[in-house]
């Protein structure tokens, strides 16, 4: 059998080269690409970075997978602009040649925002929080800011969610730190828009969870589909109500 030297198990089938840098990129769903599904992303990202030539790291055994590990996709439909994933690379890179790369590599609407050199720790552990935006169309601000009102009083807010398992009641209020309504100035038509801050929990509660206790805590009736946003996810800070950036630990280190 043909081995590599420095491989972590050299016996193993198809072994591979060792990992020597680890990177962590913040990437966005934009427009209609905010339907992407997580596994679409993902073979879409494959594909990038076979495109680009970028020197990724494989597992080793039988079917070898590229060393890509995703943290807390949004869901299906919500745009976002704080996305994360981390490659592990066979040769150390510059971190803004690979953000070029990638971006020019995958289609427009799924678009490449910074590119850093992973600082030791446990990534997922930074994403305590995300801060959502949610645009309701046709809802006006006087209504908007009832349901919120009403949401916010409330000590627990029950909604019904349908898991693989069957149906589950999960209360949503609890991961919400934060909520607040503005109304939408660059809209000729009436348009509330929502400021939301969530607790990363388990199970996860997302924009839509929000929604449905709006809905049942205080009557939220939509004119239109919303159209939900994730602005940030990150470190939570408790005082302020806040997301803050989990990639400065890494800028830090570098």
């Amino acid at each position: 059998m043909t081995t590599l030297e420095g491989t972590p198990n050299p016996e193993a089938p198809n072994p591979q080269l060792p990992i020597v840098q680890k990177l962590r990129i913040q990437y966005a769903k934009r427009g209609r690409l905010r339907f992407t599904s997580h596994r679409d992303f993902a073979r879409a990202f494959e594909r990038a970075v076979r495109r680009a030539g970028i020197p990724i790291g494989h597992s080793s055994g039988f079917t070898p997978h590229p060393k890509i590990s995703y943290a807390n996709a949004s869901p299906t439909g919500a745009a976002s602009e704080a996305e994360y994933l981390e490659i592990g690379m066979t040769q150390p890179c510059d971190p803004e040649q690979v953000r070029g790369a990638l971006d020019s590599a995958l289609p427009d609407g799924l678009d490449i925002v910074e590119v850093v050199i992973a600082a030791p720790g446990t990534f997922a552990d930074r994403l305590e929080a995300s801060s959502w935006q949610i645009a309701l169309p046709g809802v006006s601000l006087e209504h908007a800011e009832a349901v919120t009102k009403a949401f916010l009083a409330a000590d627990e807010v029950l909604i019904e969610r349908i898991m693989k398992r069957g149906p589950r009641t999960i209360d949503c209020r609890a991961a919400v730190v934060a909520l607040s309504a503005r109304l939408d100035d660059a809209n000729s038509e009436p348009c509330a828009i929502l400021a939301v801050v969530v607790r990363h929990v388990t199970p996860s509660v997302r924009p839509d969870d929000v929604l449905a206790g709006l809905r049942s805590s205080g009557g939220l009736e939509l004119k239109q589909t919303p159209i939900a946003t994730r602005l940030a996810q990150g470190p939570l800070d408790s005082e302020t109500g806040t997301v803050g950036d989990p990639l400065v630990f890494d800028r830090d280190a570098s």
